[in-house]
């Protein structure tokens, strides 16, 4: 199975699912699954627009409309993440998950899902400390405080997931795991984004909750976005119950923008015998059902129960029993319905309505899931209590939308309240992302000179990245093939064998000494199966060059993924 991995989308639809066209007609292979790692932008009208936290002359219907209105139907089979540029109106209908349009499926706030029996969890949103510990309290039409603390994290999504005792294969965030950037190629990061600097040499560069959950989860994969930036790490973890020590190899993409490192494809080994649809994971649904009374739609902060003895429970990980419960609610089929429907109209090129206000309803898929499982719609029930408390909205002008933009991109927390992590010291930051600001600016012009894209586009012989996907016929004729092979990544065989739709479980409640997922099963000897790590190779593909209207984009011919030498494992 191969799967094609986009950074931020930032609504570009057309664009991307186009290159993956060409991707396939060049190199002769299918993308069987696209996975977006935030910044969707899944705006249906102009309402939507006035929900998505950007500066009013970033707004752009782009293309997403046409999908969600079946003028166009996607491709390959599409699930993504939130970021922190969405139609937060939109999204928190499915604050479970579910389709904003065929084929495209939203994780939700935080979900995990099979498809050919591979696990793929996701978290959406950005983290940011003073709203961690709050209730999915806002609803629209939304003010200017809770237009951006729509999409900040909440600990009761990271809790759920730390409840995960089975081994995930691909998680998705939109910010990176904090720390990851030590286990890369932190002077080659800096080089492309010198602004990151001072938090990289300071430890508060990306999400604690992010890393909290890499560290428990321990997945093959963990792609990210939102820097704007492709940087690669492979993080060894620490070995656990005899277990081998395990292996996550984390990608960060950039956005969907000609000679960026956007898209990359993966090359993962399926299972057997397993669905060919997109199916529900029966631990995953268990765990909600469980945590459903601890959710809250109020600011008011809610702290996770822990063993204190001031709780009576605290361990709200998936026995059997309630995974065989869940797969009885659902009727013993897991394939997750197709029951996209439309909440609000779709925009109209031919009848704009620039002054459509938000809309807000409750999503039928939701309220199906609700009634099967016994769950709670917290947007319904937010919205019950208008937990917003002020209209207006995307209402402000472009100077004062642009300023709160930027002094929130100045901090990742707040210095007035104590962070739920002890190291956060993300409310000291003084550096920030301009690039999350003017998400279409290219801001970067200094750096892209330096990487030979500055200069006359429109010359003879204007110089592209020597990696640029061009197109065919167009490249130079003395540069050798592209190696399809070491362009890919590729997922290690399963460690569990899933041959049935409910997972056997490792155990119904984790031990004492460990709560991370159990993350070694024996092999056909007997024995544990060996971790393999990928070894340095180097060498790169001939230059290519062309000019056109077809995408393009940049992808390494080398294995992307290195393991430090011995002589280099006490460099940073």
């Amino acid at each position: 199975m191969k799967i094609a991995v986009e950074g931020c989308c930032h609504g570009e639809l057309d664009k991307i699912y186009e290159t993956i066209g060409y991707l396939e007609q060049k190199e002769g292979v299918t993308v069987d699954l696209l996975l977006c790692c935030g910044d969707f932008q899944a705006v249906r009208n102009e309402g939507d627009m006035k929900c998505m936290a950007v500066p009013a002359k970033y707004r752009s219907m782009q293309t997403f409309y046409k999908y969600y209105s079946g003028e166009k139907k996607a491709p390959v089979l599409t699930i993504f993440i939130g970021g922190n540029h969405e139609a937060s109106n939109h999204l928190q209908e499915l604050s479970y998950g579910g389709w904003v349009a065929p084929n495209i499926y939203y994780l939700g706030y935080a979900g995990v899902v099979r498809y050919k029996g591979i696990r793929i969890g996701g978290l959406s949103g950005i983290f940011k400390s003073h709203d961690y510990r709050k209730g999915h309290y806002e609803f629209p039409p939304y003010n200017h405080e809770t237009l951006r603390s729509v999409y900040h994290i909440r600990n009761i999504e990271v809790f759920k997931l730390k409840q995960i005792q089975h081994p995930m294969d691909i998680f998705m965030s939109h910010d990176w795991p904090r720390g990851i950037y030590n286990y890369g190629s932190t002077e080659q990061l800096l080089r492309k984004k010198k602004f990151l600097r001072q938090e990289v040499e300071t430890n508060t560069l990306g999400s604690p909750a992010a890393a909290e959950l890499l560290a428990h989860l321990q997945p093959s994969y963990w792609f990210s976005a939102h820097l704007h930036v492709k940087f690669a790490a492979i993080m060894q973890h620490q070995a656990q119950n005899d277990c081998p020590p395990r292996t996550t190899k984390f990608l960060s993409l950039d956005k969907c923008l000609p000679h960026r490192d956007f898209l990359q494809i993966v090359e993962v080994a399926d299972r057997p015998g397993s669905s060919e649809h997109l199916e529900y994971d029966p631990e995953w649904l268990a765990i909600l059902k469980a945590t459903d009374s601890l959710q809250i739609v109020s600011p008011s902060h809610w702290n996770p129960p822990q063993d204190n003895g001031l709780h009576p429970r605290w361990d709200f990980s998936a026995s059997e029993a309630a995974m065989l419960e869940v797969v009885g609610d659902l009727g013993g089929e897991l394939r997750i319905p197709e029951n996209f429907s439309h909440t609000v109209p779709a925009y109209d090129p031919n009848r704009p309505q620039h002054h459509l206000a938000p809309a807000y309803a409750t999503n039928p898929q939701t309220t199906e899931l609700c009634a099967t499982l016994g769950l709670t719609d917290i947007y319904a029930r937010a919205g019950q209590g208008k937990g917003s408390g002020e209209e207006g909205a995307g209402q402000g002008g472009l100077e004062e939308d642009e300023e709160e933009e930027e002094e929130e991109n100045r901090s990742t927390g707040s210095v007035e309240e104590t962070s739920e992590y002890p190291t956060d010291t993300s409310g000291l930051s003084s550096s920030y992302n301009p690039d999350e600001i003017t998400i279409e600016d290219e801001w970067e012009e200094e750096e892209e000179e330096t990487e030979g894209h500055g200069g006359n586009k429109g010359a003879a012989g204007a110089s592209l990245s020597p990696d640029a996907v061009v197109p065919e016929g167009e490249g130079d004729a003395d540069s050798p093939p592209r190696d399809l092979a070491t362009s890919r990544m590729v997922l290690p065989p399963p460690r569990l064998p899933l041959p049935l739709d409910l997972p056997p479980p490792a155990h119904s409640t984790p031990s004492p000494a460990s709560t991370s997922p159990s993350h070694c099963s024996p092999g056909d000897d007997g024995s544990p199966l060996l971790v393999r790590i990928p070894k340095r190779t180097s060498g790169e593909a001939g230059a290519t060059s062309g000019t056109g209207n077809t995408p393009k984009i940049k992808r390494r011919n080398q294995t992307i993924y290195t393991t430090p030498d011995e002589d280099e494992e006490s460099e940073g």
